[in-house]
């Protein structure tokens, strides 16, 4: 049987369960829908934001998110509740929280979950009062053996915690999962503001009730600026598979990420940490100058983590915000994308995260098109061949070399990777590159996407690479984005082939460099190259040949997003 009808068997034994029943509902024509996506979760209308609480609990996924419930546009925060069997197909259910009381009616912003040993799941979140000062609460199960885990009670102790010792009333939020320390304490971080600058806040509890904050901040900015949305966890140094949360030993070490408000970037630093004194040590912090360390180099905010402990895995989520106009969003009903889930790893030299799309989305793949050891001289765009649905894909290439001798000497001025993929777009003619793909293009190529990489020579003999995702031609509309994104790759293209992947869906395009190691996500509004009228291209804008080792592409069919009507307590496919 294959794995979407399991699904469905399963899910209607769950919804049966519950006297639910399912129905086929209307689903709007492709023309009238061009940027919705077929495989990224995403809710049937609405403005979505910020990933909340996922987790894994009873042989079930739960997605909570930020969720208007009237309009595409920000405002009248809930947290919108969706779950799944396989992190792909997703039925939405009720919503988990509203805003109705004292200590949140202006808002239930973003939080967490944690799973008590006794006691099942818990969430933490961040309520907005009256005066929109932001104070950090208590949610529960009404009833933890409801498998839906549809209804949520909250704590009569609320609000557990408010801005005190000179943190910022109104810049106080996101509390993170907790974890058990040796004392048996539990522990949570909070972002926070002190005196203007970013600070992550260390909360200590015995109950989950009472908590005290630590008397220094966890982590203290030494620039200003809100840091909001701190996650923590750790990472093993020689390990294929995640850690738990409360894990600490001498095989791992930690991951602090926090999303820089006034950027928009999420950013991460990667340390020891000392679970008897509470201390966290990195070797070098946010924003040096010899770090930039962010999960992903283009549109990623917001972003959240949780342990899979069905398959041993962490797993991230983000925020994909879009990138056209206000009143864009209204036109089309609904704001807002998540990214794919994403496993996350230590690389080898321990001083880098490494991504990939999790192996369940390959379960949509279909229609592939495979080839080996095409040579692409400079100047060659060539179509791919077959039935591949060019604006719903899944493309994975490697490329080989057969010498340097052409690649352009790095100037030292240039150590802004995005400024420089702007400079050097895929319309500029170089030594190595640019090459790679052109996605969600246009027959005549008057639309295009460039996804590439560019090979630069340093003075001591050794290479750079640089991986773009150029939107500059992405769309003959005027009202959107179209900024291109870049970073540097931390590979050796002496040593190893230098390989991207590409997630196609519509208006986004997530692309995974060197393996997972550089990783940039767009979002796209093409006028021309929307559904079928979409193409897919391997190019190379160099002077000097480039080898394809191997490509492949696959068509990626529609994920399941089963939507409950709440009037007749039925369910809709949309």
């Amino acid at each position: 049987m294959e794995k979407s009808a399991i699904w469905a068997v399963g899910l209607c034994l769950v919804l049966g369960g519950h006297g639910f029943e399912a129905e086929a509902s209307y689903q709007s024509k492709p023309t009238e829908q061009p940027y919705r996506t077929a495989y990224h979760f995403q809710p049937p209308k609405n403005w979505m934001n910020d990933p909340n609480g996922p987790m894994y609990f009873n042989g079930v996924y739960h997605f909570f998110y930020q969720y208007n419930p009237y309009s595409a546009l920000w405002g009248n925060l809930t947290w919108g509740h969706s779950i799944s069997y396989d992190l792909v197909n997703w039925v939405h259910i009720e919503h988990a929280l509203n805003p109705t009381d004292p200590f949140d009616i202006n808002g239930v912003y973003s939080g967490s979950a944690t799973i008590l040993p006794e006691g099942g799941p818990v969430i933490l979140y961040t309520g907005l009062d009256s005066k929109s000062r932001e104070l950090q609460n208590l949610a529960v199960p009404k009833n933890v053996s409801d498998p839906l885990l549809r209804e949520w009670i909250k704590s009569p102790h609320n609000p557990l915690m408010t801005a005190t010792n000179g943190i910022d009333e109104y810049n106080f939020r996101d509390p993170t999962t907790a974890w058990q320390g040796p004392d048996k304490a539990w522990r949570i971080l909070v972002g926070g503001l002190i005196n203007g600058r970013g600070a992550v806040l260390l909360y200590r509890s015995r109950d989950f009730v009472n908590w005290t904050m630590s008397q220094t901040p966890f982590h203290l900015s030494n620039k200003p600026g809100m840091w909001e949305c701190p996650d923590f966890y750790p990472v093993g140094i020689s390990s294929k598979d995640g850690i738990e949360t409360p894990v600490q030993n001498a095989d791992t070490k930690h991951v602090l990420k926090i999303s820089f408000q006034d950027n928009g970037n999420d950013y991460y630093i990667i340390g020891k940490y000392v679970p008897e004194t509470d201390t966290y040590l990195v070797e070098t912090d946010f924003l040096d100058e010899v770090s930039d360390s962010r999960y992903d180099y283009g549109i990623f905010y917001a972003s959240k983590t949780f342990f899979d402990a069905a398959k041993k895995r962490r797993i991230l989520w983000a925020w994909i915000k879009e990138s056209d106009s206000l009143s864009a969003a209204v036109e089309k009903g609904w704001s807002g994308i998540q990214s794919i889930p994403r496993s996350v790893l230590l690389d080898q030299t321990g001083r880098r995260l490494v991504q990939w799309p999790i192996k369940e989305i390959e379960e949509l793949r279909e229609n592939q098109v495979t080839f080996f050891n095409k040579e692409l001289r400079g100047g060659t765009v060539i179509e791919v061949p077959g039935s591949i649905t060019a604006s719903q894909a899944d493309v994975e290439v490697s490329f080989d070399f057969p010498h340097f001798k052409e690649a352009e000497v790095l100037d030292p001025s240039w150590v802004d990777p995005q400024l420089l993929c702007s400079q050097k777009n895929a319309s500029v003619k170089g030594g190595i590159g640019p090459f790679g793909l052109l996605v969600l293009a246009s027959k005549d190529l008057t639309e295009q996407t460039a996804i590439f990489f560019h090979i630069f020579a340093t003075h001591n003999e050794k290479y750079i690479v640089l991986m773009c995702s150029d939107q500059s031609r992405s769309s003959l509309r005027q009202d959107i984005d179209k900024t291109s994104y870049g970073a540097f790759v931390d590979i050796d293209p002496l040593h190893e082939k230098i390989s991207l992947r590409s997630l196609i869906d519509h208006s986004i395009v997530e692309s995974f460099g060197g393996e997972g190691r550089t990783c940039i996500t767009a979002r796209v509004y093409p006028e021309l190259a929307i559904n079928e009228e979409a193409h897919l291209y391997v190019f190379n804008n160099g002077t000097q040949s480039v080898k394809i080792s191997r490509f492949d592409a696959w068509s990626m069919k529609k994920a399941e997003m089963v939507q409950r009507i709440e009037e007749d307590s039925q369910f809709m496919s949309s």
